[in-house]
């Protein structure tokens, strides 16, 4: 097995060490040291803890439902979009080569296949296509499970994989990732052992690099980037580092080039100054692009080494700073200001974004307490009709004798109970600006075919009324339904949901989110301001591993709550939040909460916790096993010092 950017790598393992390997590990059930390479053994290792057998066949489904692959290349868009044309390219580079070029997601779901016609039938036999899953646990060591559980670029050849129906392939596969470092996919180029390309590794992670770059090109439009590289010829290059920095001068996006010329993890991301990576100011850079904006400015590296810096920033909106230095800064809108850094919901806001201003209604979709009603508003702060009404309706908690009234206003004297002087009405009020629907798919059905009719004319008859209002608004909707779903199934008006369905964008719940900790901590600042804390507020790190692995079922809603009690709750001159400052109902939610996630192909979780002590150490051991042991990485998702982490370590081994 070869793995890629090794400082000792090894030739493929020799066939006759791998036969007594082999041998030795259906015997004794332990793959031997020093027969073959170490991460070789270990993949055969999970494979066999996994259940399977090397003469056997694959554990899973070959083929899932349409359905299930539809959601998997749903929830991929601009990983695909960006993968294809790559994949093409790689493709012609082995072409003559008997090879298939395979996109896996994160989990090795086969997204997207390219196949040499030779070849192709070869592949379909063991499963090499759109939909079949190729995690290790599945299909014992192969490339992409392999890369998967790695976290590197693997090369995995012939009888090297763990099944020996798989003994006739050759695979190379990379890991992509975000510009945060988070895993989205992998790359793959599998072929016949007897004629598979000499360079496929290089090539497959070389390409794996040029998605990379594309993604961190697109995602990151709002930001500054730099490209960085020791040559100024070097820079565009598939060589060259790209950094997204903030309006304000922080890193928040990273290529791994970038991350090791300036001498950074992926865990810093978020949290380092660039002017503390690099020999000079982002308004000195800013600067020197206003004035030669094709020209790189040469810089000095943590370590001292030379790189040329040159700055893009395509897609941002910039205005003449106030700043005594002359300096540029970026316009942050609403949108932007509530962005924490997941990707999807950053995706959605981005999409919501390009519409807005434009008569297209937005829909927005998302459970409970996902944060339906802040999203639209700070849709419409984003917009154009930002200085005009936002005017909310909850559909659902409006009677249903009441809401025509409501909605669309009345006469004086129209019906008992009216006002004498008349009601404008909720959709007149938002004359101008925004009208924001929530819970849409609570509205009786008679009330549908109003609200239509009103889209369609853009104007109101109030109740009592013969003569229509005219009336502009933009248009934001918002449920926890699936009202795709309902308008099927005839409880929600077809013709009703196409109008309002101009654009969807699905909210993550917050268990799905990535930037729990940079959420908590905003949601903490705020906090701290609403009840005049007067400094600083954050969560010890052992509490703050838990609540990160918790289900969260009411979101974000719930998740305020539990921070302005806690908050609350603490003493004069206290700054951290610990576990004496949690409602006793999540407590013992926390407590009895199964393993998180991340370890979802580790050994099965020891019983749950009973106290503080004993949670403090669950949760140092899941941050190690999630980092592999690595003990910075570990210690930058608690939220402490390397050090810290070696003395509670030290004062576990003593108890």
């Amino acid at each position: 097995m070869t793995l890629h950017g090794d400082n000792n790598v090894r030739p493929n393992t020799s066939p006759v060490a791998l036969r007594q390997a082999r041998q030795h590990l259906l015997e004794s059930g332990q793959c031997p040291s020093g027969l073959v390479d170490e991460r070789l053994a270990r993949s055969w290792s999970r494979s066999m803890a996994a259940g399977l057998v090397p003469t056997g066949r694959p554990q899973g489904i070959d083929h899932p439902s349409s359905g299930t692959l539809r959601q998997v290349l749903a929830s991929n868009p601009e990983l695909l979009a960006h993968s294809r044309p790559v994949m093409e390219y790689l493709f012609e580079q082995v072409r003559h080569s008997q090879s298939v070029v395979v996109l896996a997601d994160r989990r090795g779901m086969l997204m997207h296949t390219l196949g040499d016609p030779h070849f192709v039938d070869k592949a379909e036999r063991v499963a090499l296509t759109s939909g079949a899953s190729w995690h290790e646990a599945h299909r014992g060591t192969n490339a992409i499970g392999t890369a998967l559980a790695e976290g590197c670029a693997v090369e995995v050849h012939g009888g090297e994989h763990y099944l020996e129906r798989n003994g006739f392939l050759t695979c190379a596969a990379s890991p992509i990732l975000s510009s945060t470092g988070d895993l989205l996919g992998i790359l793959d180029i599998s072929g016949d052992y007897r004629n598979g390309h000499a360079h496929a590794l290089g090539l497959v992670s070389t390409a794996a690099r040029m998605i990379e770059n594309r993604l961190l090109a697109a995602t990151c439009k709002r930001n500054i980037r730099l490209h960085l590289h020791s040559a100024p010829e070097g820079i565009g290059s598939v060589a060259e580092g790209i950094v997204a920095v903030s309006g304000d001068g922080w890193i928040v996006g990273a290529n791994r080039m970038a991350l090791a010329q300036l001498g950074l993890h992926a865990g810093d991301l978020g949290a380092t100054l660039l002017e503390h990576v690099l020999s000079v100011r982002l308004d000195d850079l800013l600067s020197h692009h206003k004035r030669r904006p094709q020209q790189p400015l040469a810089v000095r590296s943590p370590q001292g080494a030379l790189l040329f810096a040159q700055v893009q920033m395509d897609g941002a909106t910039w205005v003449t700073p106030t700043r005594a230095n002359g300096a540029v800064a970026p316009v942050q809108d609403a949108l932007a200001q509530l962005d924490t850094g997941d990707a999807r919901w950053r995706s959605a806001a981005d999409k919501a974004r390009r519409v807005a201003g434009k008569p297209i209604a937005v829909l927005v979709q998302g459970e409970s307490g996902v944060g339906k009603e802040v999203f639209a508003r700070a849709l419409h702060a984003s917009g154009p009709r930002r200085d005009a009404p936002f005017v909310a309706i909850n559909c659902a908690a409006i009677p249903e004798h009441l809401i025509e009234s409501e909605l669309f206003g009345h006469v004086a004297g129209a019906f008992t109970g009216a006002r004498k002087e008349g009601y404008l009405g909720r959709l007149r009020e938002a004359q101008g600006g925004t009208l924001f629907l929530d819970e849409i798919g609570d509205m009786p059905l008679a009330l549908q075919t109003r609200l239509l009719r009103v889209l369609q004319e853009r104007s109101v008859t109030p109740v009592g009324a013969s003569k229509a209002v005219p009336v502009d608004f933009a248009l934001i909707c918002a449920t926890h339904q699936q009202l795709q779903r309902a308008a099927e199934q005839g409880r929600f008006r077809q013709d009703l949901y196409y109008r309002i369905n101009g654009l969807t964008v699905q909210l993550p719940a917050l268990r799905e989110r990535s930037d729990f900790v940079a959420l908590a901590q905003r949601l903490l600042a705020d906090l701290a301001t609403e009840q005049g804390l007067g400094g600083e507020v954050q969560l010890a790190p052992e509490l703050l591993a838990l609540l990160a692995a918790y289900a969260w079922p009411g979101n974000l809603r719930q998740l305020a709550n539990v921070l302005r009690t806690a908050c609350a709750m603490l003493a004069e001159g206290e700054d951290t939040l610990g576990w004496e400052h949690m409602p006793d109902d999540l407590a013992q939610a926390l407590m009895e909460a199964p393993a998180s996630s991340t370890a979802q192909h580790q050994a099965p979780a020891s019983p749950a916790p009973l106290n503080l002590q004993q949670l403090s150490r669950a949760a140092i051991d899941q941050a190690l096993q999630a980092a592999r042991g690595n003990m910075s990485q570990a210690a930058r998702q608690l939220g402490i010092s390397r050090q810290t982490l070696y003395r509670k370590m030290g004062e576990r081994s003593t108890h």
